[in-house]
């Protein structure tokens, strides 16, 4: 019964082993157990150990069929939270809607989750799971076979179930296929599962723009009219897909990828105005460009400066307008970064712990413009030195600025004591000071008031 209500839901043939999987040997998918980290073979080894299934599941068996070393590996199970969190000294309950279990070894953490189910009654009734009016899940902390936790999940690519002890994949639906045909297919009805969660129309983009696949045109037709559903989404939880799109080593590629599917009007909305002028897109070009070198050569990546770099042209328009409106530049420049992170704070949720780092990148940016007198040896000494000097190389770059101020900054830090006395300019420096108008008699000093 389970298996036919699974099949009419989902829309997908069943195999006619008892499980629903087909199951590929070591020879047919190519996995070694060499490639799986030994703190998931550890907590799969232990669950089996005490009679429980257990599997490494979902993009670390996807990634491992690409030729791609896994960041993270999970594993699922069909202990309960409490029955894991028994076997491990070392481990959390976590999660609301379904909790997870968080199982440490050293400074390594792996995500351990029970089979979920499907949540459908063996009968022609509909899915009972509380909704809200747009048919999004509200709760989902029901449990059940691999069968029902596979079809739970998103993309055929990202429901494979690999067992470290046998070496052998469980491929529910199709996914080994799908990633050697390099195609991202949605499990079941699309716009079901869409309006389930819209934020798997986000995942969607990620995961093409992430892997180069192309998206499956079934998948992929539902997007364009369901996208406002976004708008429902907690501003925390689309913040959260964000920054695993920017800190993905592919942001360049994802920014564009959820553009061309309009989904950037419930995740990133300030890019139509960033991308349609051409000093804009050159600069988030040169940031998000840069900030993918960085991921992909394992060098770390502050989520404040990508979004300082994404708010920049904001502000920089901002500031502009308020200096053409008579304000002197420095608090035209901040009142022009308070304005944009209030605006912000309605589309996109960024932290308030972020606030501090990139006002103060975008507070230095007028300091490089000043290399004479001491200056330039203070603004070396500034903590924040190294991100804004970076983030200027990026206004470099895109020709918001001379590229020979860049330049000039790179030799300054290279360069010995003589040589920087020698860069130093005279019409940088401060200004002289204004003597003072030797006060008369009876006048008030300053900070003084007159006389009644």
């Amino acid at each position: 019964m389970i298996r036919s209500i699974i099949s009419k839901v989902f829309g997908r043939k069943r195999s006619a082993s008892g499980t629903g999987a087909r199951i590929l040997p070591r020879a047919e998918h190519g996995i070694s157990r060499n490639g799986i980290d030994d703190c998931a073979l550890k907590v799969c080894e232990t669950l089996a150990a005490s009679g429980y299934k257990s599997y490494v599941v979902g993009g670390a068996v996807r990634d491992l069929l690409l030729g791609i070393a896994p960041k993270d590996f999970d594993v699922a199970t069909d202990a309960t939270p409490e029955q894991v969190r028994k076997l491990f000294r070392r481990s959390r309950i976590i999660g609301r809607r379904f909790q997870i279990v968080h199982v440490m070894c050293g400074r390594e953490t792996i995500e351990v989750t029970t089979f979920r189910a499907n949540g459908q009654k063996e009968s022609e009734e509909e899915d009972e799971r509380p909704t809200d009016e747009h048919g999004r899940l509200l709760s989902d902390n029901v449990f059940g076979s691999m069968a029902d936790d596979a079809a739970r999940r998103d993309f055929s690519i990202n429901a494979l179930y690999y067992d470290p002890a046998r070496e052998e994949v469980h491929d529910y639906f199709g996914g080994v296929e799908d990633c050697r045909k390099r195609v991202l297919r949605m499990i079941g009805d699309p716009e079901t599962r869409y309006r389930e969660d819209p934020v798997r129309m986000l995942r969607a983009a990620r995961f093409a723009a992430k892997l180069d696949f192309r998206i499956d045109e079934a998948t992929r037709a539902p997007v364009a009219r369901l996208a406002p559903l976004l708008a429902n989404i907690p501003r925390a939880r689309i913040f959260d897909e964000a920054l695993k799109l920017l800190l993905s080593g592919h942001a360049l590629r994802g920014v564009h990828q959820l553009r061309a599917e309009g989904l950037h009007h419930g995740m990133l909305p300030l890019l139509d105005t960033i991308l349609d002028d051409p000093t804009g897109e050159r600069f988030i070009t040169a940031a998000l460009r840069s900030t993918d070198q960085r991921i992909q050569s394992d060098r770390p990546s502050s989520p404040a400066f990508l979004f300082a770099s994404l708010l920049w042209p904001q502000v920089a328009t901002r500031w502009r307008a308020l200096e053409s409106a008579g304000e002197k530049p420095q608090p035209a420049l901040f009142l022009a970064m308070d304005d944009v992170l209030d605006a912000q704070r309605h589309q996109l949720a960024i932290p308030r712990r972020y606030d501090g780092m990139m006002k103060e990148i975008w507070a230095l940016q007028p300091r490089f413009e000043q290399r004479g007198g001491q200056r330039p040896y203070r603004l070396l000494e500034h903590p924040r030195f190294r991100a804004a000097y970076d983030f200027l190389l990026l206004r470099a770059e895109s020709g918001e600025v001379e590229a020979e101020l860049g330049e000039w900054w790179t030799r300054f830090q290279e360069a010995d004591e003589q040589a920087r006395a020698g860069m130093l300019t005279a019409d940088s420096g401060p200004k002289p000071r204004r003597k003072r108008r030797r006060r008369k008699s009876g006048e008030a000093s300053d900070g003084e008031a007159q006389p009644a």
